[in-house]
């Protein structure tokens, strides 16, 4: 009984810590996911274990295109292409939908079910969880993403992961907007 209150006031004080994107609302400028991810994006990163020591470093190729689904929702498709620092390429496409005003879902095929993303003032919250492989295991970890728009070419990206709530690590990424779908810088 004494372990069970012990992690139901460890798991009432980690709800207790969550920031709410609203928190942003007033921030400048104003993010426009559709409007900064359309295009050319390059981005740089590194992943850090639970010590902040750097495990890994990568940079991430990003291609934008605007669209619409079926039914009339409006999509954004970002095809990124990853390369690690050990040599390992990767990619992952995403498929965002916008559901609400400042509401956006988004697939892909590593995601375990449906991201939810919440975006107010210059910031933009995610929240999915992720099949990783490691070794020869599949481990799905959650994520808590966040994005910060600096201006119109630069976003900071910090996301923390974690598994049964006990955070794991986090991954830090600096995106710079390279140019529009026309071609044209920003």
């Amino acid at each position: 009984m004494k372990w069970l209150n012990v992690f139901l006031c460890a798991l009432l004080l980690a709800s207790c810590t969550a920031v709410d994107v609203a928190n942003y609302a007033k921030e400048q400028p104003t993010l426009k996911l559709e409007q900064y991810f359309n295009g050319k994006l390059v981005g740089h990163g590194m992943v850090m274990d639970r010590s902040g020591e750097v495990t890994r470093r990568f940079v991430v190729n990003i291609t934008g295109t605007l669209g619409t689904d079926t039914s009339g929702l409006q999509t954004l498709t970002l095809d990124e292409r990853f390369d690690w620092s050990d040599g390992k390429k990767e990619a992952r496409v995403w498929t965002l939908k916008r559901v609400a005003s400042g509401e956006w879902s988004g697939q892909a095929v590593d995601v375990v079910g449906v991201a939810v993303g919440k975006v107010a003032g210059n910031a933009l919250n995610w929240r999915y969880a992720l099949a990783l492989p490691v070794k020869d295991a599949i481990y799905n970890l959650d994520f808590d993403d966040w994005m910060f728009l600096i201006n119109d070419h630069v976003m900071l990206n910090k996301a923390v992961f974690s598994k049964y709530g006990i955070r794991l690590g986090e991954i830090l990424i600096s995106f710079q907007k390279l140019e529009k779908v026309d071609g044209s810088k920003p």
